[in-house]
């Protein structure tokens, strides 16, 4: 199996199980949530804000992160990648939208789960 055995992750949504079994169909090796990135602290030094993007693809060297939010309520994310980047310019990380996951969806014969991506019942409130 293309993930680590050991883990039989609870994905907390979805498109993130269905992004992991295209990834395993091609033998890409993946971690779910392996690392959790500090981007903001208080004056004592506690974390505040922190960020684990959904997928690591060793081979690649590339952290994923998945939103199935409407454009107008991804400001938030887009936010976090942005801490990220100055924080850890050394990490590669990619963000697929709404509309890339629904293109991979159709891409790979998923065209029953990518309706729901692009309608009116795709997630407004996600972490």
């Amino acid at each position: 199996m293309s993930r680590e055995t050991s883990q039989n992750p609870q994905f907390a949504h979805e498109i993130e199980a269905e992004f992991a079994q295209i990834l395993d169909y091609y033998g890409i090796e993946w971690q779910y949530e392996p690392r959790t990135f500090p981007l903001e602290w208080d004056d004592e030094g506690n974390v505040i804000t922190a960020f684990s993007p959904d997928f690591y693809l060793p081979g690649q060297d590339l952290y994923v992160e998945l939103t199935t939010l409407r454009p107008k309520l991804i400001r938030h994310k887009n936010r976090k990648l942005r801490q990220m980047s100055e924080l850890y310019p050394e990490i590669n990380i990619k963000l697929f939208k709404r509309d890339d996951l629904r293109n991979l969806m159709i891409k790979f014969g998923l065209d029953g789960h990518a309706a729901p991506i692009v309608g009116t019942d795709a997630q407004e409130n996600e972490t």
